[in-house]
């Protein structure tokens, strides 16, 4: 393994930095790669409590690398179609372990995140964004589709007109448009992105890991999720947390303070 992506762990919270600067961290197969294995780590990893994804250098992420899609047009033409599809597996695989982690995620964008790059963000539960920052869906301009799950995330954050305005039209939005939309859930001096990131992490991340982990699971779902069903998943859940030695030292500690 190279250093394409950098994972260090301070204070119980992962810092995940994309860590290819020359090319404003532009993703290409090798550094999805190593973003995968960092992320199975992250989330296997006890000591780690929430993660906060950020990039080196003046960008976030500029979205995939620009000279791996020529790479593939110069495929013979019956191989194109699956060759991209393979890739398109792997893109989805890593962004759906980003979005699933199983403990709480915030992106500190602290430069341009340009279309899989602002997919990438938006995979997060959280987006603190520099004063530097700026978002931009891309990907109409290279003739695409959003490919990273910004078609799934985006309406989820600024609501259905607003994100087929953004997609639709590729524009940049600056910091503190990307507040005022939603699109941001706050916006950082740039010299304090990433401590501001990780502060808020850690008191994200206080609480039971297991009661965070399975309430996660569940609020992604919710907006596809009839309200039995939704309802039956919180059943299965608690009972879990019932199990859990937090529940019970928890249970067993506000018993003994009342009974003083």
């Amino acid at each position: 393994m190279t250093d394409l992506v950098k994972l260090t762990v301070e204070n119980s919270i992962a810092v995940l930095t994309l860590n290819r600067p020359q090319v404003r961290n532009a993703i290409d197969d090798a550094m999805r790669g190593e973003l995968m294995a960092a992320l199975d780590r992250a989330a296997n990893d006890d000591a780690v409590r929430a993660l906060v994804l950020t990039g080196e250098g003046k960008a976030f992420c500029s979205g995939g690398d620009i000279s791996g899609m020529k790479q593939r047009l110069q495929a013979a033409p019956g191989q194109v179609a699956f060759n991209g599809w393979r890739r398109q597996r792997r893109t989805h695989q890593s962004v759906a372990a980003l979005h699933g982690l199983p403990k709480p995620t915030i992106a500190a964008v602290n430069g341009a995140a340009t279309g899989l790059g602002c997919d990438m963000a938006l995979a997060c539960d959280f987006i603190v964004a520099s004063d530097a920052a700026s978002f931009s869906m891309s990907f109409i301009r290279r003739g695409l589709v959003s490919d990273g799950g910004g078609l799934y995330f985006l309406p989820r954050r600024v609501g259905l007109p607003r994100a087929k305005e953004l997609i639709f039209s590729g524009r940049t939005v600056e910091a503190q448009e990307a507040l005022t939309i939603g699109l941001a859930d706050r916006v950082s001096p740039a010299d304090r992105l990433v401590q501001e990131a990780c502060a808020w992490a850690h008191d994200l991340s206080r609480g039971s890991a297991a009661a965070l982990a399975l309430s996660k699971a569940i609020l992604d779902r919710t907006f596809e999720t009839p309200e039995e069903q939704l309802f039956a998943l919180g059943r299965e859940a608690q009972a879990i947390c019932y199990t859990t030695a937090e529940h019970q030292d928890a249970v067993a500690a506000f018993l003994d303070k009342t009974a003083r």
